[in-house]
């Protein structure tokens, strides 16, 4: 008997805590993404956590406030580092609360683009596969072309696979989309940077 687990939000938190770890970032802003994330990355980095519904959450280094991913309250290429995991796939969907808006998840991936700092890095996590699927209201899942095309002026550094059954693995760093080809709900892990 094992312990059972939620594959994408185990693999996807520890992915991006490693980039973290390897990236060392003087301070790293999250955008919506696993509340445990942000609680455990800021042991070892300032985080400041934003969500549309901000958790009251009281430990050393870490922040909580409220933003609309649609319209965030920072100047144009301002963040030198960057999260935003399993988040863009619900926005305008209406799941939680927001409005519905089909084009929700392009004006968010607009808004990340935008204020990230030229040289700086954003971790972006989606549901992927072969094929695009819009699971209304639940989320959206993207291909891995459609998630480089959300991102049109980031440059892909690493892409890394969460597949969706175990018995294709754990987390897959530096994964060949061709992968792709056997999933329907996989993970996709992309970490972009913005060029100077």
């Amino acid at each position: 008997m094992q312990t059972g687990f939620d594959r994408h939000y185990v693999y996807h938190t520890a992915w991006a805590a490693r980039v973290l770890q390897e990236t060392k970032p003087e301070t790293h802003t999250d955008i919506a993404s696993s509340l445990y994330f942000s609680a455990i990355v800021s042991a070892f980095v300032p985080t400041t956590f934003y969500d549309y519904r901000p958790a009251k959450l009281e430990l050393q280094n870490l922040t909580s406030e409220r933003a609309d991913l649609t319209q965030l309250p920072f100047p144009d290429n301002s963040v030198k580092s960057l999260s935003c995991m399993h988040t863009v796939e619900h926005v305008g969907l209406g799941r939680y609360g927001d409005p519905v808006d089909p084009e929700g998840d392009i004006k968010a991936a607009r808004e990340l683009s935008r204020v990230l700092a030229p040289g700086g890095s954003l971790l972006f996590v989606a549901p992927i596969g072969k094929n695009a699927v819009i699971e209304f209201n639940a989320h959206r899942i993207y291909t891995y072309e459609a998630v480089l095309e959300l991102f049109p002026e980031l440059t892909l550094s690493e892409f890394s696979l969460i597949p969706e059954h175990e018995k294709n693995g754990g987390l897959i760093r530096n994964a060949e989309p061709a992968v792709l080809e056997n999933e329907h709900y996989a993970c996709g892990c992309f970490h972009f940077t913005k060029p100077i």
